[in-house]
């Protein structure tokens, strides 16, 4: 049996195509399950519905053969206990930085409000900038608005969501898109199973490039 661990949301809508290429149907939807395990079209996998920043400590620790998470949720993690073999190049976006609009450059220290605390502190560090930042959970854009901070550190897909709040996205961290991980015990006691998924989700994904370009 192997154990996919995915997250609700647009990473599990735009990886179900995928892992239908493979076979993979939940018998269940979980938009209306309350089941966090689920059944699929084959009796060798089953998918486990878990929040997306917990799929990578799920596959490390092997809870999870395999799991589908953002990059911007493997930088945060940081973790050397997990295979990377394969971009599946779904929901893209971008981490970058935004300010309010018009904001003149801050100097000296300066306080970033972000959920990806590690990663905006290595992103700053590498600039040569001192920071203090600021852990939120949500509602990201309201802080620069209310003075608790200088700037945010958060995905950024359209672009509408900053605009509407009077912020602009200034520089660009990472490209981000979600990444198939890999247990790294599973990759050795069950390869011929892993291996013959992986072949099969880099033709699909390969395939979805061609038609895009």
């Amino acid at each position: 049996m192997l154990t996919i661990a995915v997250s609700k949301g647009r990473i599990y809508e735009e990886a179900l195509p995928l892992l239908a290429s493979a076979g993979i149907r939940p018998v269940d939807d979980p938009k209306t399950s309350r089941k966090l395990i689920l059944s699929t079209t084959r009796e060798d996998i089953q998918l486990v519905i878990i929040r997306a920043t917990d799929v990578p400590t799920f596959v490390e620790y092997g809870a999870a053969d395999l799991g589908i998470a953002g990059k911007d949720v493997l930088l945060e993690y940081n973790s050397k206990g997990l295979y990377e073999p394969l971009d599946l190049g779904i929901s893209r976006c971008r981490l970058m930085t935004a300010v309010p609009v018009g904001q003149q450059p801050v100097e000296g220290r300066i306080r970033v409000a972000t959920k990806y605390v590690r990663t905006a502190k290595d992103y700053f560090a590498r600039k040569g900038r001192q920071v203090e930042v600021i852990k939120l959970y949500g509602s990201m854009e309201l802080a620069p608005l209310v003075g608790l901070a200088d700037c945010i550190v958060d995905l950024v897909d359209t672009g509408n969501t900053l605009k509407a709040n009077g912020l602009e996205p200034v520089d660009l961290i990472e490209d981000i898109s979600s990444r198939l991980v890999v247990n790294k015990a599973a990759m050795k006691m069950k390869h011929a199973a892993i291996d013959e998924l992986l072949q099969i989700l880099e033709r699909e994904t390969k395939n979805n490039r061609s038609l895009e370009a």
